[in-house]
């Protein structure tokens, strides 16, 4: 494992950890310098936000999700079978 000022990298794994952030009085966070670099935000993207109560949040640059959502869809494209008869 790599150390580089805050930020930790597993070689390995492709796993990072930035440092931390704190929340401003409007609830906005500002996204570590090397975390943008990293996965290439810049302004204006849009970000999407998800969490799980017992993991915690993830941030993802929407487009990466765009693919995977396009994909979702198409279920909507296929007549759906019948079911078995008893």
């Amino acid at each position: 494992m790599s150390h580089d000022n805050h930020r930790c990298h597993d070689q390995g794994s492709r796993r990072y950890i930035f440092g931390t952030v704190r929340v401003g009085e409007r609830g906005q966070i500002v996204i570590p310098k090397d975390a943008r670099e990293t996965f290439d935000i810049r302004p204006g993207d849009t970000l999407m936000v998800l969490g799980h109560e017992g993991r915690g949040l993830a941030v993802v640059k929407t487009d990466k999700f765009q693919r995977i959502a396009e994909e979702m869809l198409r279920i909507f494209e296929v007549d759906p079978e019948e079911p078995p008869e008893e």
